[in-house]
């Protein structure tokens, strides 16, 4: 038997879980999807001290937490599978999911976010938080005085690279390369910023901690093959972000890197019925409160067309 539902919500972010709550709170029952990482970036965050409403700051996880158990108390249920093949061509909408076969829905929510790239190094991984990071504005405030390095080209990492000199003693770039991918107007203000100092044509090896976390970066220098460590108290991976949009198999239009295109002002992508918030349609702003914002959008602008079309309450 095919289970069908008002609204699908797919992910668990900022975004996914505020719709959740909004959703949940106007008795539209939602059902939401938990991929593989729970919770989104925010659960393998330290502190979170820039989300309105915790003076004293609160952790990642727990921030995560308190949010799913605010949409649990509304109604809003929740589930752990795989979305591997989805039918948005006509409604009610189709989502083959691991574990629970066909579900169905008038209405879906995406908030699958957008993965960090990583670089597959030893000790990366295994730091996140205790000194590696992928966003300068999440967690720049915790180096203050201290020395970081940015490994990155493009504009992401030249234009975290100037802002982490706001905190940071010295900052370093790492490029694998000995030129920059970045547009000239952000290399040149890069270089213009006497804090950043360089090191390219480097690939970094392995990212080497201590007991209180990251000492430094062993990197190779492509022209002599020799290895060498950098000190540093932080490496800001900036290389890039996936949308997590692969499952979708096309059927949603986004730009060419894969992001969600909505409507301006709104979450409406091009197919009416299915809406998008969070980082899968941000590559700009990618911060937890304003994840959070757009799926309150996603949440009002999902009900609005239930209502629109007499659906609302017709499933569980």
């Amino acid at each position: 038997m095919t289970t069908k539902y008002n609204t699908i919500i797919v992910g668990t972010g900022p975004a996914g879980l505020t719709a959740a709550i909004y959703l949940a709170r106007a008795n539209m029952n939602p059902l939401v999807l938990e991929g593989p990482e729970p919770g989104g970036q925010l659960t393998t965050t330290t502190e979170v001290e820039n989300f309105p409403g915790f003076p004293d700051g609160i952790m990642g996880p727990e921030l995560m937490s308190n949010m799913r158990k605010q949409a649990e108390r509304f109604g809003a249920v929740f589930k752990s599978g795989w979305v591997t093949r989805t039918d948005l061509s006509q409604r009610p909408f189709k989502l083959e999911v691991d574990g629970f076969g066909e579900l169905q829905a008038e209405t879906i929510i995406l908030s699958t976010g957008a993965s960090a790239k990583y670089l597959g190094i030893p000790g990366e991984r295994d730091n996140v938080g205790r000194g590696v990071s992928t966003c300068a504005t999440c967690d720049g405030f915790f180096f203050r005085g201290k020395k970081i390095i940015v490994i990155g080209g493009g504009d992401s990492a030249m234009e975290e690279a100037n802002f982490l000199t706001r905190f940071a003693s010295e900052v370093r770039v790492v490029n694998r390369r000995d030129e920059l991918r970045a547009s000239k107007i952000m290399q040149d203000r890069a270089r213009a910023n006497e804090k950043i100092t360089w090191s390219l044509n480097r690939t970094p090896v392995e990212v080497v901690a201590g007991g209180l976390g990251v000492t430094g970066l062993k990197v190779r220098n492509n022209e002599t093959g020799e290895e060498e460590l950098l000190e540093t108290d932080g490496v800001f991976v900036a290389i890039g972000h996936t949308p997590n949009t692969g499952f979708l198999g096309g059927q949603i239009e986004t730009d060419e890197t894969g992001y969600i295109i909505v409507k301006p002002g709104t979450s409406e992508t091009n197919i009416p019925g299915v809406f998008a918030c969070g980082d899968v349609q941000d590559n700009k702003y990618r911060q937890a409160i304003t994840a959070a914002g757009s799926g309150c959008m996603a949440a009002l602008d999902c009900e609005r067309f239930l209502e629109a079309h007499e659906a609302a309450h017709a499933f569980v």
